[in-house]
């Protein structure tokens, strides 16, 4: 078929990938003049196939009333009149029950896990380098408190087959021996070592030209204006340079998924959530992180990149604005050189992105009530980490195939 691909980052590129793999006609269209200038550029580069769970947790709507007040809080509300943040705040703290995050979190260990098997072939397959390790994730804890709480996290591991070690603190010393410099900061950590870490911004640029070498062309600094249906099914897509015509079309906009969306009558219930990261060079390798460190505390991750570390995270909750706040560089630069002292901060560069999550924390994967209309979105913190695993999801779907793992609870109707 002729598919028309909407968004060049991680997941619009290896969707496109996967749907040229299985025969397809296949055409991205991205506004960015180039792929992954968006989400996909500086996330904190890791891959977290063990280390994945819903935002929505129990005791977060406590927690998160303490972090407001925090200095250096990993959560930062700007409250306005904006139905769409309410709604989807509203919907998140009806997900904030152990059963509802034992059902979200089982959702998305399968497609996590789904994905590492996915990665893993399409290295083999292609070769692709983007600065990649195979080391595992390590969540730190500073207090026993989180340790015990980690708990729930143990549960869901263990009940899908997940690998996983608690440490104590001489374990995660062993693990990641830069942390001996600040031994007494740490009580424990939990490891998943089938974790993996990687820049997503060469790995999305090397399978973009891979994509190119099996026939995908890249519409690059085109505006998507509206999707054309016609009786039940969509016909195409509109940009501000033409019409383009197509049997089936996969959104795969992020945060701007909905926005495309609502004119068509499909509720989306993705709303953007910024992170931010600083890319800081390494100037001493016995004080910088051999993999990815999750500083629990702040809810930062601390990833080696080759020669650089990534230090990514906290949630801002603004709606649509992607500035840079100062105050947000602090509290990247606090937890790393609290963890990781002697790396020269000032020699660091300043990013932030608009995650697209969902009030469950699951991706929303499969067909729309317009026949030819896919979707693949709202993957949250965890693009980098689902996005072999939802391509080739989205290669069946399109293709009418049988997907290799259930994805009828990823579909938008779990929203009804």
């Amino acid at each position: 078929m002729k598919v028309i691909v909407l968004g060049a980052g991680i997941v619009g590129v290896t969707s496109a990938y996967q749907l040229a793999k299985s025969g397809h006609d296949v055409t991205v269209v991205d506004r960015q003049p180039g792929p992954a200038l968006e989400t996909s550029f500086a996330n904190a580069g890791e891959v977290s196939f063990g280390y994945c769970s819903p935002w929505a947790a129990p005791g977060i709507p406590m927690k998160a009333m303490k972090w407001l007040f925090m200095k250096h809080a990993p959560l930062i509300l700007r409250p306005k009149l904006d139905m769409a943040m309410l709604s989807w705040m509203a919907r998140m703290l009806s997900n904030c029950t152990s059963e509802r995050y034992a059902i979200n979190k089982s959702r998305m260990l399968r497609l996590a896990d789904y994905s590492r098997i996915a990665l893993a072939d399409l290295r083999a397959e292609t070769g692709i380098a983007y600065d990649e390790r195979m080391q595992g994730t390590l969540q730190l804890f500073r207090t026993q408190q989180q340790l015990d709480a980690s708990a729930k996290d143990v549960k869901a591991l263990a009940a899908d087959g997940i690998p996983y070690e608690v440490l104590d603190r001489d374990g995660c010393i062993r693990f990641e021996p830069a942390l001996r410099h600040v031994r007494d900061k740490i009580v424990g950590g939990l490891l998943t070592p089938k974790d993996e870490t990687g820049d997503c911004f060469k790995f999305t640029n090397e399978l973009a030209a891979k994509a190119e070498a099996l026939g995908v062309r890249f519409a690059y600094g085109t505006t998507i204006k509206a999707l054309d249906v016609e009786a039940g099914r969509v016909r195409g897509v509109i940009t501000d340079r033409e019409r383009m015509s197509a049997e089936a079309v996969v959104v795969a906009l992020g945060s701007y998924s909905p926005l495309l969306l609502e004119p068509l009558g499909i509720r989306l219930p993705v709303y953007p959530v910024k992170g931010y990261s600083l890319t800081i060079p390494i100037t001493d390798a016995s004080r910088a992180p051999e993999s990815t460190v999750m500083d629990e505390t702040y809810k930062i991750a601390i990833t080696r990149l080759g020669d650089r570390i990534r230090v990514g995270g906290m949630a801002e909750i603004s709606g649509y604005t992607n500035d840079l706040g100062l105050a947000r560089r602090s509290t990247l630069e606090h937890s790393v050189t609290d963890l990781f002292p002697g790396g020269d901060i000032s020699r660091a560069s300043f990013w932030s992105g608009l995650r697209p999550m969902t009030p469950d924390g699951t991706p929303v994967i499969g067909p729309t009530k317009i026949a030819g209309l896919f979707l693949n979105t709202g993957h949250g913190t965890l693009g980098w980490t689902m996005s072999t695993g939802s391509a080739r999801l989205i290669g069946d779907l399109v293709s009418g195939g049988q997907p290799e793992i259930d994805a009828r609870d990823l579909a938008i109707s779990r929203y009804g």
